[in-house]
């Protein structure tokens, strides 16, 4: 994450989200319910890249109270 240039974030209630320039995205905090994006419910204390939205061009991100969404260029919400 050092290095990156941060275009947008979204804060959660207990996780947080960013996108970088390059268009990927990142995510930390409580990871119950699978809402961080890495495909395991462990907390993330540092940002980390999550992978399952690699080779997507992410405009757009929220973070919910129990839930992550992100909007690609071409309008997929994932």
């Amino acid at each position: 994450f050092a290095g990156q240039r941060v275009v947008a974030v979204s804060a959660g209630g207990d996780h947080s989200l960013a996108i970088t320039a390059d268009g990927s995205v990142w995510s930390w905090g409580e990871g119950n319910y699978g809402k961080l994006g890495h495909g395991e419910q462990q907390n993330q204390l540092l940002p980390k890249k999550i992978e399952a939205l690699a080779g997507q061009r992410i405009i757009a991100v929220s973070a919910g109270g129990y839930h992550s969404l992100a909007l690609t260029a071409d309008g997929s919400v994932w």
